[in-house]
């Protein structure tokens, strides 16, 4: 049977070729707007995670109490080694230390004494390894607004505003004032290689990007490091995957009783983030809840505008001595065939395109010139389990009902009435 109502439909292209092609767009549109919704919501969440706190993020207790002061005075110790450790345990996990601090900017003119101060707020992070992950991570190639990214020791980066009201050029000698790990006086000459611009006022304000090295040289903290963050080699924030491994460090190193004991938290532990992973999910179920119905009500229609104009065909099969229920289970049963092949050929056409669009996205920076860093240029599909088959959801079962609804009237209407159609 099945058999033959496919090769019916092969030879009847005006009763499956229209059918096919709204069904299959459907569902290709259906695939691409999850793709594209999943990975534009999900930006969000991995903007914060790469520039502070990480999908997980590794501190000392007393640190972690007092994470918004960067106190680098209870950093954690030993990191060289611990880094070893964990990457061994948890070889899921991309580790990367990191330094914030703060201090006063100052800007010798050419006798050494000072012409120009202002206070920073500083970061140090893996810029001369040869490792370029860190870099990218934080888009700061794409954010370098004048001279070039640090190539060797000393070299400094600062926001571009910054750097205007200092009247600093590249090439220019700075000085950084701040405290050591330990509270003493730090003063440390930095040169002046680049400048960026975040595309945030508070950042844009006073903001300094080091190689870590050079921090920890000039706060006193080798082999230290105030905060050690953790990113999935997937790319993408999983909070099950991130909860279970804080879990598991905290079992293996966490301790009441002592303030310097280490404590991993997950991105949604840290500076009220957990609403925002709650939110961003809720949000992209809704709107893609609201997609699919909106979806599902025009195939249905489809398939009710289907077996309604079909009705003359039936008549003239009931004539002929078909029975009722033979006519409508083989309806469903045309419609059941198209629905899986349109739906196939529009998970295989829409696939594509979320493929595409993850790969290379869609480029708005020309939209976001003064959101460089804090906002990526670059917007991204991200494809899901879920993405390969969620188009099945109206462009299977939204036709076939659409057909059932319009198949009752063939057992309303008396065979006369539906012939009379036909010769209508």
């Amino acid at each position: 049977m099945i058999r033959f109502l496919f090769k019916g439909l092969l030879r009847d292209r005006h009763r499956s070729l229209l059918p096919f092609i709204v069904t299959a767009t459907g569902v290709m549109l259906t695939v691409v707007f999850h793709s594209w919704i999943t990975g534009v919501i999900g930006n969000s969440i991995e903007f914060n995670a790469r520039f502070a706190a990480g999908h997980v993020k590794i501190m000392t207790r007393a640190y972690s109490e007092n994470a918004a002061q960067t106190p680098n005075d209870l950093a954690i110790l030993g990191t060289d080694t611990l880094l070893n450790v964990i990457s061994a345990q948890f070889p899921e996990m991309d580790f990367v230390e990191r330094i914030y601090f703060a201090g006063l900017i100052d800007v010798p003119d050419h006798t050494g004494e000072t012409r120009a101060q202002g206070p920073s707020m500083g970061m140090g992070i893996d810029m001369l390894s040869g490792n370029q992950a860190e870099i990218e991570r934080l888009n700061i190639p794409s954010s370098l607004k004048s001279g070039s990214l640090p190539g060797k020791r000393r070299e400094v980066l600062i926001s571009n505003a910054f750097a205007e009201k200092l009247g600093l050029e590249s090439g220019d000698t700075l000085t950084l004032v701040g405290s050591t790990m330990y509270g003493e006086l730090a003063l440390y000459n930095f040169t002046l290689c680049g400048t960026i611009e975040f595309g945030t006022t508070a950042l844009d304000r006073g903001t300094v990007i080091a190689d870590i090295k050079d921090v920890r040289e000039a706060l006193n903290m080798d082999d230290a490091t105030g905060e050690i963050l953790g990113f999935s080699r997937t790319g993408y924030y999983d909070h099950e995957e991130a909860s279970l491994i804080a879990n598991r460090f905290n079992k293996s190193y966490a301790s009441e009783r002592d303030e310097f004991s280490l404590i991993m938290k997950s991105l949604a532990e840290q500076n009220n983030m957990g609403f925002l992973v709650e939110y961003s999910g809720t949000l992209q179920g809704i709107l893609v809840f609201v997609f699919i119905m909106a979806m599902s009500l025009i195939l249905w229609n489809a398939g009710l505008l289907g077996g309604l104009r079909r009705y003359g065909e039936f008549g003239m099969r009931l004539a002929i001595g078909e029975g009722k229920g033979h006519v409508y289970k083989t309806m469903l049963l045309e419609s059941l065939i198209i629905g899986i092949l349109g739906s196939m050929a529009g998970i295989i056409a829409g696939m594509g395109i979320s493929f595409y669009l993850q790969r290379y996205g869609i480029d708005l920076g020309s939209m976001m010139k003064n959101a460089s860093i804090m906002m990526p240029q670059v917007f991204r599909a991200r494809i899901t389990a879920t993405t390969w088959y969620i188009g099945f959801i109206p462009g299977v079962f939204s036709a076939l009902f659409g057909t059932m609804l319009a198949g009752i009237g063939i057992y309303k209407r008396q065979t006369a009435q539906l012939f009379k159609e036909l010769e209508a």
